[in-house]
C-alpha cells in the first residue's frame, strides 16, 4: 500500500475521546477498559496511491540495530505522521502498535488505557493491567505502571510503539509514563515518538546514553527528488531550475510545497518565503487566503470557517451545529476534492480540517464574529451532551468560557467518569470551574468537589469546596432526583464529621430520609448512618443498619460501598470478640472490592486493614502481611477530610503492627491519628479505642525506626520518587510545596538508611513498599 500525498504534509488527526461513538473499539481489551476508547486514535491515518515514498528515511528506522527510542520532531506540515504511517504500512520487520495523541492524554489514565488498548491489539495483555487501569485511585507509579512494565517486558515479538502528536500531552505525569515505558521495551522493540515540541522529554538522558535517534526538520525536508515527484502527483511541472528554487525558498517544507502545488495549479504563482509556521502567522494567513481560500466557492469557505472551532467533523455534528443538513456531503467533497479536509475512518464518517487552515480560519473567526463562535460552541455542547459525549460537551463549555454550562454538566456526569478512573480529567473540571466560575451560583457541584477531593486525599481543597457547597442557593430537584439541595449538603456535613457525633448522626439520618432512593448517593448516606450507630454505642442497630446498606449497595449498583459496609460490620463482630465472623466479613470486604475495579480507592484501606488484623488473629500471617501491604498505598490519602475511616483504619494497621513486634511504626500510626483527632475531636467511642491503643503503644517497647516508620505523607510522596518528575512537579501533583516534598523525601531516605532517591526507590521496593 502506498501512502497518501496528501498526508505526507498533513499533522496527524487529533480525535477526542469519546466523541466517535459508532467506531469504537471492540477488541477483547475493550471489556477490560473504564471507558470507550475510539478507534481510529488506534490506528495510521488511511493513505492513498498518490503519495511520496521516505525511502531514505524509512531505512534508517528499519535498521534493527538502532536505538530503542525514535523521536521524530518537527514543526507541522514536516510529514511527521506520514513517515511513521508508512513505516507502519511497509510492514516489514515488525508489528505496529499505534496511538495519536490529544489533550485527553493528559490523564495519565487515559494515556495508559489507550497505549495498553493498542498493544493488546498485538497480543493478549494480562486482564490485570485493565483491571488497575479501571479503579479510579490505583497509583499510577505504584500499581499501574508495573503491571503494564511487566505485560511489555512479556511480549514476545517485537514491535514498534508509536505515539503521534506527542506535543499534545504536556502532563508530567503522562510524559514520565511513556519515559518509564521505553525502559521495559523488550530486546528488538521500539518507541517511536512524533511531536511539535521535544523539550517536555529527557531526550538528554537518552542520548548520552546511546538510546536515541532523532529525526529532525532536516531530515524531513524534501530534496528535489521528493519535491518533483510531489508536485507529479499534483499534476503540477517545474523546470528544474525553477522546483530547485521552490525548495530552497520553501527549505523543503513539505507543507510549503504542497500548498505551492495548490496556489500553482489555481493561479501559476511560486510561493514565497516558507518559514516556521502557525495557522495564526501572517505568512500562511496572507497565502491561504489568496492562493486557496479565494479560490473556494463561498459555500466551502463559510463552512470550513465556522466548523474551525470543531477538532473533529462528522455530518450530524455540524448539522447540529450549523443548524442545517446535508454537512456529510460536504465533508465528503472537501475530502475527495482534497480540500485540507482529512477522512479519519473508512466509512467517512469523521473528519479533521488540517490544523494549519483550522488554527487561520478560527483565529479570523473569534475576531470577526465573537458572539457566533460563542452559539457555535454552545450548540456542539448541547450536541455531544445529548449523544453521550460527556468529556466533549465540557471541553466545548469550557471554550466558549460558559461555566453555567459546564457545572450543571459536572454535576450529572462527574461520578460515572471518576467511576472510570479518570481521576485527573474530573481533577481538571474541578480545577477550572474554581477559576472561572462563582463556587456559590453552583453548590449541587461544590458538594461533589468537596467530596471527590476528600476522598483523593486534597483535604484543603475539600475544605475549599465546603464553603460554597453550604452557601450557594440552589433551587429545584438535583441531577440524581433527590428534592432538595439539603440532602447533598447533610451527606457531606456527615462525610466530613466536623460537629461532633450528635449532629454526624442528624446530618446521616436526614441523608438518609431526604436524598432520591434510586441516587448513587443513597448508599453512602446508608453506611454513614450505621457508622454513626456504631460510634454512639449502638453496635445492635449500626450491625442492622450496615447489613441493610450492603443489600442497597449491592441493588444500586454502588460498588464502593459494598466493601466498606462489610468491614464496617468485621469491626462490630470484633467488638463483640466474634473473631471467626470478623474474618468471614473481612474476607467477603476484600472480595467485593477486588470485584468492583475500585479496589485503590483510599477509603479501601480500611477493609485491607481489617482483613489483616483478622487474618494475623486467625494465624495467617502471610495473608495479614499482604494485606498490610496493599493498605499501605491508599491509606495515605485517608486524612482528617474523612477523619472516621482515616481514624478507623490506622488504628487497625497500628494494632496488627503490635501484634507483629513493630512498636515503630504503631507509634507513627497513633501520632497521625492523633493530629487527625485535633481537627475532629468528637469521634464518639472511637476516642475511648484511640486511649486505649495510646496504653497498649506506651506499654511496648521502642523499636527501631525504619522503612515502616515511613509517614502518610511520605508514602504518598514515595511512589512519585519512582519517576522523573522534581520535587516542585511532585508538589504541584500532590498541592505541597517544593520544600515540603523535599523534607518528606529526606525524611524517606533517613528511614530507610540510603542517601539518594534511586537507592530510596530500590530499597523501597526491597522490602515492599513500592
Amino acid at each position: 500500500m502506498k501512502p497518501d500525498v496528501r498526508t505526507s504534509v498533513r499533522s496527524p488527526a487529533k480525535p477526542r475521546e469519546g466523541v466517535l461513538r459508532s467506531r469504537f473499539i471492540t477488541s477483547r481489551s475493550a471489556l477490560g477498559t473504564p471507558f470507550e476508547l475510539l478507534d481510529s486514535k488506534l490506528q495510521p491515518p488511511r493513505l492513498s496511491e498518490r503519495s511520496v515514498f521516505r525511502t531514505a528515511l524509512l531505512e534508517r528506522l528499519n535498521r534493527s540495530s538502532g536505538p530503542p527510542v525514535i523521536v521524530i520532531h518537527a514543526g507541522p506540515g514536516y510529514g511527521k505522521t506520514t513517515v511513521l504511517a508508512q513505516w507502519a504500512a511497509s510492514g516489514e520487520q515488525q508489528a505496529f502498535a499505534w496511538l495519536s495523541a490529544d489533550q485527553e492524554h493528559n490523564d495519565p489514565v487515559v494515556l495508559l488505557t489507550y497505549i495498553a488498548a493498542a498493544l493488546d491489539r498485538l497480543a493478549p495483555l494480562d486482564l490485570g493491567v485493565f483491571e488497575a487501569l479501571a479503579s479510579p485511585d490505583a497509583s499510577i507509579e505504584g500499581k499501574i505502571l508495573p503491571r503494564l512494565g511487566h505485560a511489555l517486558v512479556r511480549m514476545e515479538s517485537p514491535f514498534v510503539l508509536a505515539i503521534d502528536d506527542a506535543h499534545a500531552i504536556e502532563n508530567p505525569r503522562s510524559i514520565d509514563a511513556i519515559v518509564t515505558l521505553a525502559g521495559h521495551l523488550p530486546e528488538g522493540s521500539r518507541l517511536a515518538l512524533a511531536t511539535r515540541d521535544h523539550s517536555a522529554l529527557p531526550l538528554g538522558l537518552l542520548r548520552t546514553r546511546a538510546l536515541l535517534l532523532e529525526l529532525g526538520a532536516d531530515d524531513l525536508s524534501m530534496q528535489a527528488d521528493e519535491a518533483r515527484a510531489l508536485l507529479g502527483a499534483e499534476d503540477v511541472e517545474y523546470a528544474n531550475d525553477d522546483l530547485a528554487e521552490l525548495v530552497r525558498r520553501t527549505e523543503g517544507w513539505p507543507a510549503g510545497l504542497y500548498i505551492a502545488t495548490l496556489s500553482a495549479r489555481a493561479t501559476h504563482a511560486v510561493p514565497g518565503d516558507a518559514v516556521k509556521l502557525t495557522g495564526k502567522d501572517p505568512f500562511v494567513v496572507d497565502f491561504l487566503r489568496s492562493e486557496f481560500l479565494e479560490h473556494l466557492p463561498p459555500e466551502e469557505l463559510r463552512f470550513l470557517t465556522e466548523t474551525s472551532l470543531l477538532e473533529l467533523l462528522s455530518g450530524p455534528l455540524c448539522d447540529a451545529v450549523l443548524e442545517t443538513t446535508g454537512c456529510s456531503a460536504m465533508l465528503a467533497s472537501l475530502e475527495a476534492s482534497n480540500r485540507f479536509v482529512v477522512a479519519l475512518d473508512r466509512e467517512g464518517e469523521w473528519y479533521r480540517c488540517h490544523p494549519l487552515v483550522r488554527d487561520m480560519l478560527a483565529a479570523e473567526h473569534a475576531r470577526s464574529e465573537p458572539d457566533r463562535v460563542s452559539s457555535l460552541l454552545g450548540r456542539a455542547f448541547d450536541w455531544c451532551a445529548a449523544n453521550g459525549q460527556e468529556v466533549s460537551a465540557i471541553r466545548y463549555g469550557q471554550a466558549a468560557g460558559d461555566a453555567d454550562r459546564v457545572a450543571v454538566h459536572m454535576g450529572r456526569c462527574v461520578q460515572p467518569v471518576y467511576q472510570s478512573g479518570r481521576t485527573a480529567t474530573v481533577a481538571q473540571w474541578f480545577s477550572w470551574l474554581q477559576k472561572h466560575g462563582e463556587l456559590e451560583r453552583y453548590p449541587a457541584v461544590a458538594v461533589i468537589g468537596a467530596m471527590f477531593h476528600a476522598a483523593t486525599g486534597r483535604p484543603t481543597e475539600s475544605d475549599r469546596w465546603a464553603v460554597p457547597a453550604e452557601n450557594g442557593s440552589y433551587q429545584g430537584r438535583l441531577p440524581d432526583g433527590s428534592a432538595s439541595i439539603e440532602s447533598w449538603r447533610a451527606l457531606l456535613r456527615a462525610l466530613r464529621s466536623r460537629n461532633g457525633i450528635t449532629s454526624l448522626r442528624a446530618d446521616a439520618a436526614l441523608a438518609v430520609e431526604t436524598i432520591a432512593p434510586e441516587s448513587p448517593w443513597h448508599p453512602r448516606a446508608a453506611v454513614i448512618l450505621g457508622v454513626s450507630e456504631l460510634l454512639s454505642g449502638e453496635a445492635e442497630r449500626a450491625d442492622d443498619l450496615l447489613a441493610d446498606a450492603a443489600e442497597e449497595a449491592r441493588h444500586l449498583g454502588a460498588p464502593n460501598m459494598l466493601p466498606i459496609a462489610l468491614a464496617e460490620r468485621a469491626l462490630i463482630a470484633i467488638e463483640r470478640d466474634e473473631w471467626v465472623r470478623a474474618d468471614a466479613l473481612a474476607e467477603q470486604a476484600v472480595f467485593a472490592a477486588r470485584r468492583t475495579r475500585l479496589e485503590d480507592q483510599a477509603i479501601n484501606a480500611l477493609v485491607y486493614a481489617v482483613a489483616a488484623r483478622t487474618a494475623l488473629r486467625s494465624g495467617r500471617a502471610a495473608r495479614a502481611h499482604e494485606m498490610l501491604a496493599q493498605a499501605q498505598g491508599p491509606y495515605a490519602q485517608l486524612t482528617y477530610a474523612l477523619p472516621i475511616p482515616a481514624v478507623q483504619t490506622r488504628m487497625e494497621m497500628a494494632q496488627t503492627y503490635l501484634e507483629l513486634a513493630d512498636q515503630g511504626r504503631a507509634r507513627t500510626l497513633l501520632a497521625e491519628i492523633d493530629s487527625i483527632l485535633r481537627r475532629c475531636p468528637d469521634l464518639g467511642t472511637l476516642l475511648d479505642r484511640v486511649a486505649e491503643l495510646h496504653t497498649r503503644v506506651n506499654a511496648a517497647a521502642d523499636g527501631v525506626p525504619g522503612s515502616s516508620a515511613l509517614t502518610a505523607a511520605e508514602l504518598r510522596v514515595l511512589p512519585l520518587l519512582t519517576t522523573h518528575l522534581t520535587f516542585r512537579e511532585i508538589g504541584e501533583q500532590l498541592y505541597l510545596s517544593r520544600h515540603t516534598v523535599k523534607s518528606h523525601a529526606m525524611s524517606i531516605y533517613r528511614k530507610l538508611g540510603v542517601s539518594s532517591r534511586n537507592a530510596a526507590v530500590k530499597r523501597a521496593r526491597d522490602v515492599g513498599l513500592l
